[in-house]
């Protein structure tokens, strides 16, 4: 059965938000200032990762349907296109749809070789352009194939048996450079670690937000819970502003929920983010024979991305304090400033993106 989460949860986060408006104020008041610069700078979406993706899927013996979904960069679709083994003859014309960030293609095509295997398939352009493109191969014996094809290698020969070794390095791969390359997930782990002071609090919070997002990766994944995208992803920009606030406050000598509860706040938060990972997932789909293993792989991956960048700021941190320079009084608020100019901007455009148009 499946429990659905109410859009209720939504109000409830935004509720938080609003009994602790008053520590944002601060911030608030310097946001149009600095503002501008970020807003040129920043994606609408940043925790979006969007590969390319094909899909070929024996229905009949010797008949495929061959989806591919190509995604789109404003109203330019990327130059790539996949070349599909000889033996695959085009029957009838190709079908077109449009939505949002991709155009997805579908057409059948019959199979004149005896079989798929040993058979390549190669992205063409793939080599020019810094994206993806996920393959899945479905035969009708229930035979599947997935592999990642890259820049550096966008041929894929269909082998005899399908890896999972080569589903586990994949996936893996796929969660590191989607945690390194979600903007709005480090600016919450920055904004933590800016905060919470003291090893065993900093363990504690960064394992909480860990258990949280793993918890909701894998639920949302499996299909027990559903929440709408949206929402989500203003709940994650919310959390960052929340916590940019709370970094202006701690240095103003009051002490907020976060500092007092670091572990409670990365466990609230860190729930929306996990469902945030799942999104990304779900649009990179995964191999129905080994969801299990590519769940796990992918929140491995996220999670040796998240320690590789928490490493980075603590060296990085640990070294400027080495450093015989004094910066100027006032300097420290132009991070946390920075960072909510940031969080401030992603919030009112995701917002936006899911309230009613009124006609």
């Amino acid at each position: 059965m499946r429990a659905v989460i109410p859009a209720g949860a939504a109000s409830a986060a935004l509720d938080l938000f609003s009994r602790c408006r008053s520590r944002l104020k601060p911030l608030l008041r310097v946001v149009p200032q600095v503002l501008f610069p970020f807003v040129l700078l920043a994606p609408a979406s940043a925790d979006e990762i969007r590969p390319a993706l094909l899909d070929i899927k024996e229905q009949n013996t010797g008949l495929f349907v061959v989806t591919w979904k190509v995604p789109t960069r404003g109203n330019r679709t990327l130059a790539i296109t996949p070349q599909l083994p000889e033996g695959l003859e085009l029957l009838g014309t190709p079908t077109l749809q449009d939505m949002p960030g991709a155009v997805i293609e579908r057409a059948t095509y019959k199979n004149n070789a005896e079989s798929l295997t040993g058979q390549t398939i190669v992205i063409d352009g793939l080599s020019a352009l810094q994206t993806d493109v996920l393959l899945q191969v479905q035969l009708q014996d229930g035979t599947r194939y997935s592999a990642i094809l890259r820049p550096a290698s966008p041929a894929f020969t269909i082998p005899l048996q399908a890896s999972k070794l080569k589903v586990a390095g994949d996936y893996w791969r796929m969660g590191t450079i989607h945690i390194l390359e979600g903007v709005d997930h480090l600016l919450f782990v920055l904004a933590l670690l800016l905060i919470v002071s003291g090893l065993g609090p900093l363990v504690k919070a960064v394992t909480a937000f860990t258990v949280a997002h793993s918890i909701t990766l894998a639920l949302a994944t499996l299909g027990v819970v559903h929440v709408p995208s949206a929402p989500t992803e203003a709940i994650i920009a919310l959390s960052i502003l929340f916590l940019a606030a709370e970094i202006v406050h701690q240095r103003n000598g009051v002490i907020g929920v976060t500092e007092r509860w670091p572990w409670v706040i990365a466990f609230i938060f860190g729930l929306f983010h996990g469902l945030g990972f799942a999104g990304a997932l779900s649009e990179i789909g995964v191999p129905q024979h080994e969801v299990p293993l590519a769940l796990f792989t992918f929140n491995v991956g996220v999670e040796t991305g998240q320690l590789l960048f928490i490493a980075g700021v603590l060296g990085l941190i640990a070294l400027l304090r080495r450093l015989p320079v004094t910066a100027p009084q006032g300097t420290w608020r132009l991070l946390p400033y920075s960072i909510g100019s940031v969080a401030a901007y992603w919030t009112i455009d995701r917002v936006v993106s899911f309230l009613p148009v009124a006609v």
